[in-house]
């Protein structure tokens, strides 16, 4: 875990609270809001990635899947925290106005508390951020709140989710990489998801209305596997945009999703 100076979270008038101990801080606590926005945890979110439509074309790729996904997600790289380039405000502002799906902001980006809050003012619904990245994420998730979108915590392959289960209470998505950030089109693998179950056994047991997201090689022989172990939201990126139906292969997807689901 990153060497990060956590703060005292602020609290709101309508927030919930609980307790949380830092271990590099020995027996000290520290009271973090549990996240404003709940949604319905029944349901299972599909959020199919833009990093596999057309760039020239991301309207037409909105309007190809409306009706048959819950968000759009935007894969945000900045060339420094992960290798690639992608997508910045100027398009997430664009889809905004093109569609009527909720935008799914993904930022694997240096310096997020600077950057992170302006796409939530751009209206994002969801904006996560790589915890990897932050030198303090409770603080940056009520930042986003307070600008109006959900706040969502992203780990990367080789970060451990046990350094973060104390603060989960602070978000409403919690987005586990199944391969590691940066690019698209990758094997999905499978070790990664003993994260997924233990987000979900905290979560669970902690009371914990929390989005558990998967991204990275979902597609119709993977997801089943992904919402065993707990997810609820699942990015499906060349599993979508790669398909020559993009809408029936998202319902295809969440068909897979909810037997897997309904089953456990």
């Amino acid at each position: 875990m990153a060497s990060n100076e956590w703060s005292r979270a602020q609290l709101r008038p309508d927030s919930q609270t609980g307790p949380v101990s830092d271990p590099r801080r020995g027996s000290a606590t520290y009271t973090v809001p549990v996240a404003q926005f709940r949604t319905a945890q029944a349901d299972t979110v599909i959020a199919p990635s833009l990093l596999a439509a057309d760039f020239a074309r991301l309207a037409e790729a909105a309007d190809a899947v409306e009706g048959s996904v819950d968000w759009l997600h935007v894969d945000v790289m900045d060339n420094h925290f992960v290798p690639n380039l992608t997508l910045g405000p100027p398009i997430v502002k664009s889809l905004k106005a093109a569609t009527d799906i909720p935008l799914d902001c993904h930022l694997m980006i240096e310096d997020p508390k600077r950057w992170a809050p302006g796409y939530a003012e751009l209206g994002a619904y969801n904006v996560t951020f790589h915890a990897e990245a932050a030198d303090d994420p409770v603080r940056l998730a009520k930042d986003l709140r307070a600008a109006g979108s959900k706040a969502g915590l992203a780990i990367d392959r080789d970060t451990p989710v046990e350094d973060y289960l104390e603060i989960l209470p602070a978000f409403d998505t919690l987005l586990i990489m199944t391969i590691k950030a940066g690019f698209g089109g990758q094997k999905f693998m499978p070790e990664l998801l003993a994260k997924v179950r233990t987000a979900r056994a905290h979560a669970d047991s902690g009371h914990l209305e929390l989005r558990i997201e998967v991204d990275g090689g979902i597609a119709d022989d993977t997801i089943a596997a992904a919402a065993e172990a707990g997810a609820d939201a699942f990015v499906a990126g060349t599993a979508v945009y790669g398909a020559a139906d993009p809408a029936d292969a998202a319902r295809r997807l969440r068909a897979r999703a909810d037997a897997a689901r309904s089953s456990g």
